[in-house]
């Protein structure tokens, strides 16, 4: 405080608002705010709070801002992120049925960015640009998504911030999202099963399989056979290569496969299983008092493979592997690669704790959660238990419909309690002690939420680095939390403080549609970049064309005619394209592609193309193209749709269309 007083950045009066706690002047800020190396983010935040603070002055009433006083009014956390200040987090949100992945900043819940993954998207023209249609591959056909789970990936147990990975329960298919540029840049759609729900990652040493879920049984291969013959209906669990996104195997299993996570070890990926029956209508399914947990030994499947012990299905050759046995010897059991913990019937989220040593299945139908222990299913694999129900160390009761159970770090878990509308805070070492019979409460608090709570997650909860802050409850509905908007209401997201002892109920957040489940990665573990690098693998392919061309992209501004196919190569500098206009012919085949020379973070430009539906973004230093038919004559502008600059209105061209 001395040195900057010194140095002229503030004055006494100054240095007393500091010691206080609240906000500086902004005159005062400003005076000598070249020397003191003020940042023009610090100074512009400094000013907008002397602004609330001048109008408060008006009243009378004078608001300190500092983090520790707000924190001090709200008895916990401060949830309030001021102008020009940075969010502690960054959270990847799953967009439901919207079929994208949204990016939020926590504490503040302030949309940040969405990110088109198996949507299409006007505003970037994702599912419309040559580079998008190459990752949507052969499910470019579909116009439709629902993302539920959404994962970072991991090196040795811990967040890396490489890649995000997300499902498509829709279509069967899994994605994954480059978090240096925040874009989908592999989508694969895996065969043999039908739905993919439940995904998660290895955790050690690095994430280097993807393990997704197949809900739903069909026949296999499901190619019009058996199909009215549900006793062979299957589903199978699949692992992808994290690095190539190509399905290295799959494990046929008894059951539908609901939600899965991984150890610590490397070793082995859990999964709850409903539908013990495999039936095709509610009642079928809901025959048996218990369904299973069912865990894969990933070493065991990889020396299988290695012996060529798998069959391969249909036209695909996926390596496939039985893993059924859930019924051997007349009672649940399992294989050399699998092993059946019975839990109760219609188990939902599957968690495995920070400290790598349980595996959390949560009971939906039941009021409780079965906990695995991880060393005793060791045991089993090893021939040392005999009963899978000797893996389960406690079967806390938590409440009326408890489906997801997330953690703070410091052994406390925090399940959502669907019937209940609560997030239930329970002790895991208190828990243990009850199930070996001491008289032990192992509940903390029962917090009500509104309403009707799916999925909760907690601030780095799915690593070993869980750090026990936030946590968000996602809700499936919203009823009279907000202003009414027509019969399809919002849902509600609610933030939670879990640093004290006690849950404390902060923030109310609107959200549309139905995302199923988040994570929230501390920001230090994601690196973005602002501008894209020109030898970057995304555009590559256009940037091979427009070499076969004998084109250079960051410089030429020409055409190039091949028949009835156009490739038009065009720069953009703001404000101005390098080409003014282009002629085609009605019925040309137009390759559009334009590079963005502006270097400059967040300056970006969309090529809009009017009465033609097409729009694009064009990222600083990036490439971009979409192909179409000109199939209208006349004359048609093309314009810059991402403001770019003070003439962003003139940054304009024509294409025009020979009849």
């Amino acid at each position: 405080m001395t040195d900057r007083k010194e140095e002229g950045c503030i004055n006494d009066s100054a240095e007393k608002e500091l010691k206080e706690g609240t906000v500086l002047q902004a005159e005062e800020q400003a005076e000598g705010a070249g020397k003191c190396g003020i940042s023009r983010r610090g100074f512009l935040g400094a000013t907008a709070l002397a602004g609330v603070a001048g109008a408060g002055a008006a009243t009378g009433i004078m608001p300190r801002f500092s983090k520790e006083a707000a924190a001090a009014s709200n008895g916990g956390l401060d949830y309030n992120v001021g102008p020009g200040e940075l969010d502690e987090y960054y959270g990847f949100w799953s967009g439901g049925h919207s079929g994208e992945v949204r990016i939020l900043g926590i504490p503040s819940k302030r949309e940040l960015m969405r990110i088109p993954v198996f949507n299409r998207e006007s505003a970037t023209g994702w599912g419309q640009t040559n580079e998008s249609k190459r990752i949507l591959g052969d499910s470019a056909e579909f116009g439709n998504g629902d993302t539920h789970h959404v994962h970072v990936s991991y090196t040795d147990g811990s967040y890396d911030g490489r890649y995000a990975f997300v499902n498509d329960k829709a279509n069967t298919r899994v994605a994954r999202i480059r978090l240096d540029v925040m874009k989908t840049d592999k989508i694969t759609t895996v065969p043999n099963v039908t739905s993919i729900h439940g995904i998660r990652l290895q955790k050690y040493p690095k994430t280097g399989y993807v393990f997704a879920n197949g809900e739903m049984i069909v026949p296999l291969p499901n190619d019009g056979r058996d199909l009215e013959n549900p006793e062979n209906y299957w589903t199978m669990m699949s692992a992808l290569d994290a690095e190539t996104m190509e399905v290295k195997w799959q494990v046929i299993v008894d059951g539908n496969l609901d939600n899965n996570d991984t150890d610590y070890e490397g070793k082995y990926v859990c999964s709850t299983c409903y539908n013990a029956p495999r039936g095709v209508t509610l009642e079928q399914m809901m025959g048996p008092e218990r369904d299973w947990a069912v865990v894969l030994n990933v070493p065991a499947i990889e020396a299988a493979i290695e012996a060529g012990d798998y069959t391969t299905i249909g036209d695909s050759d996926v390596p496939v592997l039985d893993g059924r046995g859930a019924q051997a010897a007349g009672g649940p059991g399992g294989s050399d690669i699998s092993l059946y913990v019975p839990v109760p019937r219609s188990p939902h989220g599957l968690n495995t704790t920070p400290d790598g040593k349980y595996f959390i299945a949560n009971g939906k139908l039941s009021p409780t959660c079965t906990v695995i222990e991880i060393a005793k299913v060791d045991e089993w694999f090893e021939g040392r238990l005999n009963d899978p129900r000797d893996t389960v160390v406690a079967e806390p009761e938590i409440g009326l419909g408890p489906l997801h159970t997330t953690f703070d770090g410091r052994g406390n878990c925090y399940t959502s309690v669907f019937l209940d509308s609560q997030v239930v805070k329970w002790n895991l070492a208190d828990a243990l002690r009850a199930h070996e019979g001491e008289d032990v409460n192992y509940i903390r608090q029962k917090l009500d939420v509104h309403y009707q709570i799916g999925h909760t997650k907690a601030t780095m909860a799915e690593s070993k680095d869980a750090d026990g802050k936030w946590l968000v409850a996602l809700c499936k509905f919203s009823k009279d939390r907000f202003l009414p908007v027509g019969p399809l209401h919002a849902e509600n997201e609610q933030l939670i403080d879990i640093s004290g002892e006690e849950m404390k109920l902060v923030k109310d957040t609107p959200t549309f549609a139905e995302p199923h489940d988040c994570i929230m990665v501390h920001r230090d573990y994601i690196n973005p970049v602002g501008v894209w690098q020109r030898d970057d693998p995304y555009f590559a392919e256009t940037v091979e064309m427009a070499k076969r061309d004998g084109v250079t992209l960051e410089s030429d501004n020409k055409v190039i005619r091949d028949g009835n196919k156009v490739r038009v190569y065009m720069t953009s500098v703001a404000p101005s394209f390098g080409m003014t206009e282009f002629k085609v012919k009605q019925g040309d085949e137009v390759t559009l592609v334009v590079t963005n020379l502006d270097a400059i973070e967040d300056l970006h430009h969309g090529m809009c193309v009017t009465n033609y539906g097409i729009n694009f973004e064009i990222a600083p230093q990036a490439t971009a193209s979409v192909t179409f038919v000109a199939d209208k004559p006349g004359v048609h502008w093309y314009y810059c749709s991402w403001f770019c600059h003070a003439l962003h209105m003139e940054m304009s061209g024509r294409m025009l269309v020979e009849a």
